[in-house]
C-alpha cells in the first residue's frame, strides 16, 4: 500500500469551520484509513515538505458555498495561488510548492463539506453534522471497497 496522509483543515472553535477536524477525528476513531492523520488550522509553506513524504494526500475542509448533496470530492492538482502568503496556502498551492521545492507530486484529493455557521462557538450546526455524516459514509464505503485512496475517481459527489 502507498503511504497516505489525511489532513483535516479548520478550527473547531468556529462552529462549522471544524468540519475538516471532525472528519479526521471520526476516521481515526473508526480506523478505516490506513495512513497518517493530521489536523491543521491552515496550511503553511512547511507543509510542502511534509507532503513530499507521501504518495497520496487527502485534504478535508469546510466549504462556505453551496454543494449539491452537502459535500464534494475532487482531485487536487498543483497550482500557484494568485495571492501568495507563507502563512495561509490552499491545498493546490501547497502541492505546487511541494513539486517546485522537492520535485514530488503526490496524488491528492480535496473533500469539501458544506458548512453554515462560522461564529466563535464549539460544535457543528445540525446541517453541517448531516453533511459530515454523508461524507463519512462515502469515505467508509470507498475504503472498504478499495482499501486506499487511489480508487477515487476524478470527481465524486453524494
Amino acid at each position: 500500500m502507498k503511504k497516505s496522509l489525511l489532513i483535516g483543515i479548520g478550527n473547531s472553535g468556529r462552529q462549522d469551520d471544524g468540519l475538516g477536524w471532525a472528519f479526521v477525528e471520526q476516521v481515526e476513531q473508526e480506523a478505516c484509513f490506513q495512513g497518517d492523520c493530521l489536523y491543521r488550522f491552515q496550511l503553511n509553506i512547511e507543509d510542502a515538505e511534509l507532503l513530499s513524504q507521501y504518495d497520496q494526500v487527502f485534504f478535508a475542509d469546510a466549504f462556505a458555498g453551496e454543494l449539491p448533496g452537502g459535500f464534494a470530492l475532487t482531485p487536487c492538482h498543483p497550482q500557484p495561488d494568485t495571492a501568495f502568503s507563507t502563512h495561509l496556502l490552499s491545498p493546490a498551492c501547497t502541492l505546487y510548492l511541494c513539486r517546485q521545492l522537492y520535485a514530488q507530486a503526490p496524488q491528492a484529493w480535496l473533500l469539501t463539506m458544506q458548512g453554515y455557521r462560522w461564529e466563535l462557538k464549539e460544535g457543528l450546526s445540525a446541517k453541517a453534522q448531516a453533511n459530515l455524516e454523508k461524507a463519512l459514509k462515502y469515505f467508509r464505503t470507498s475504503c472498504r471497497e478499495s482499501g486506499e485512496l487511489a480508487s477515487f475517481s476524478s470527481s465524486q459527489q453524494s
